[in-house]
């Protein structure tokens, strides 16, 4: 059943107003949609953020439950079931002809087995539920971002490409949406984990200027990627961790070796207990650039 077909005004609930959250929120915002969540356990920032995107602000997650069409799950992963199973409590706390209109969409970076624990969560106290994934940086810009979606009535996402996102259904089955994110991530994420990892090893070594050289006239597109990259990277890795153990799984899930997406983990765990670490997305003028970035995890890993 399409719970949004007919609706003359939707609102959208979002969990949570966070990175990516709040700039979704925004856009859905500036395209006339109501956007609300629960804020009662957010960080100062968090709220900080919904508050510059225009975020309504709901006292419990049952007033979310009743109020929102939709919910759009924008977490870091290893919030993703904790955040389902409060809205299946909230469900279960609401009258049943409420139930029968809730739409629960994780946007997460999870593993297709993480995705289907979510889907069984949600459906078994009588909601909807749309596996999804995010591709891309936050939507601030036309055709920079992609929302894929996979299972039963997929095609009831697709009104928010009336609402300033890109909505992509990949089929009728739950998972898929999050296997594509899990094999791209472990392109993106995956790589800049390793080029963190050798240009730390190469300064560790002695041989850092002559890397540089020869990536400059060998791998110059590369290299110029890393320059533009790395910066941000401490302020992401705490987020980042929990991203690459769900690939591990998925890999692991298919037969392959989840040890590479692992030791990106072990990486981005290894940058997130650095000082680097504390710096804020939103401070990007205090971020050192690449070089002054790979002396000081070098020196961290040598303390």
């Amino acid at each position: 059943m399409d719970i949004l077909t007919n609706k003359v005004e939707i609102t959208v609930g979002i969990i949570s107003p966070g990175d990516m959250g709040h700039v979704v929120s925004r856009v859905l915002i500036d395209h006339g949609l109501r956007v609300v969540s629960c804020l009662a356990e957010r960080s100062q920032r968090t709220r900080r953020l919904a508050a510059k995107a225009g975020v309504t602000d709901l006292p419990s997650y049952a007033d979310l439950v009743e109020q929102a069409d939709l919910i759009l799950s924008i977490l870091v992963p290893a919030q993703a079931l904790k955040a389902a199973q409060k809205v299946a409590g909230a469900i279960s706390s609401v009258e049943a002809t409420t139930q029968a209109d809730v739409l629960y969409v994780d946007c997460n970076a999870v593993a297709p087995r993480t995705a289907k624990q979510i889907d069984r969560i949600i459906k078994n106290v009588g909601g909807n539920f749309l596996d999804a994934s995010i591709i891309g940086p936050p939507p601030r810009s036309d055709g920079s971002t992609r929302f894929y979606a996979s299972g039963p009535n997929v095609g009831q996402l697709n009104i928010l490409n009336q609402y300033g996102l890109e909505i992509r259904p990949l089929g009728q089955e739950i998972g898929q949406a999050s296997a594509i994110k899990m094999c791209y991530a472990a392109l993106t994420k995956g790589l800049t984990a390793l080029c963190a990892e050798l240009l730390t090893a190469a300064e560790t070594l002695g041989v850092s200027s002559d890397l540089a050289e020869e990536f400059e006239l060998s791998q110059t597109a590369l290299y110029q990627r890393m320059q533009k990259g790395l910066p941000s990277l401490p302020s992401k890795s705490r987020r980042w961790i929990g991203e690459m153990e769900e690939i591990a799984v998925t890999f692991a899930d298919v037969g392959l070796t989840p040890h590479i997406l692992a030791g990106a983990a072990d990486i981005f765990r290894f940058i997130s207990q650095t000082e680097l670490a504390d710096l804020s997305p939103e401070q990007p003028d205090a971020f050192p650039n690449m070089e002054e970035m790979i002396t000081q995890l070098a020196r961290d890993l040598q303390s």
